[in-house]
């Protein structure tokens, strides 16, 4: 497998994302039947108790403000399959201003964050955390505004868990998804 930046975004863009194994010796490209994606329309919701949360701003919210942070924040954990190797070609993908990260911030203390990249009109969330509690739930309501904002297609979830349905995460077959890739990829848009 060519590890270098035009061939890991080619693999993005054909649907394919990468995951190291259990052991975290073995990276790979991996794709699935069906994908998640977080809805950018009005099907995306939350807990009214999150709203809460959300008046009494509580947390502040950053981009890249600490991108290794956030990558350390996702790896740590006890099945992970973020490798060392990974940490190195998501810390190379930031740099060439293709991976970021959407913080929330308490203070000086980093609550949460969601680690992504961003090809053109699609967001791939690639994982995300918390240290402090609600910081992921912020990070994740204030990503999809912002994606809006800024005319996003697509935020790809990769994969379902009952967190994401609370957000109005929904799965999507192989043609459906590569239909709204195309179509993701067809608008230049931009995080920053």
């Amino acid at each position: 497998m060519r590890i270098d930046v035009p061939s890991i975004i080619e693999g993005y863009v054909q649907g394919y994302f990468l995951m190291a194994d259990e052991s975290g010796d073995d990276l790979a490209w991996y794709t699935s039947r069906d994908r998640t994606l977080i809805p950018l329309d009005d099907r995306f919701r939350y807990p009214r108790s999150l709203q809460r949360i959300l008046n009494q701003n509580r947390f502040s919210v950053a981009i890249n403000r600490d991108f290794q942070a956030v990558v350390e924040g996702c790896a740590d954990r006890e099945t992970t399959w973020i490798s060392s190797e990974l940490k190195s070609i998501y810390w190379m993908l930031y740099e060439e201003g293709w991976a970021y990260s959407f913080e929330t911030w308490q203070g000086d203390e980093l609550a949460g964050g969601i680690l992504g990249l961003a090809i053109r009109g699609a967001f791939i969330g690639e994982s995300m955390f918390y240290r402090i509690p609600d910081g992921s739930k912020v990070a994740m309501v204030k990503l999809v505004e912002h994606l809006r904002v800024r005319q996003f297609v697509l935020f790809d979830a990769q994969m379902m868990n009952p967190h994401l349905e609370r957000f109005g995460a929904f799965p999507i077959g192989g043609r459906g998804y590569k239909d709204l890739l195309r179509q993701a990829l067809e608008r230049d848009c931009a995080i920053l």
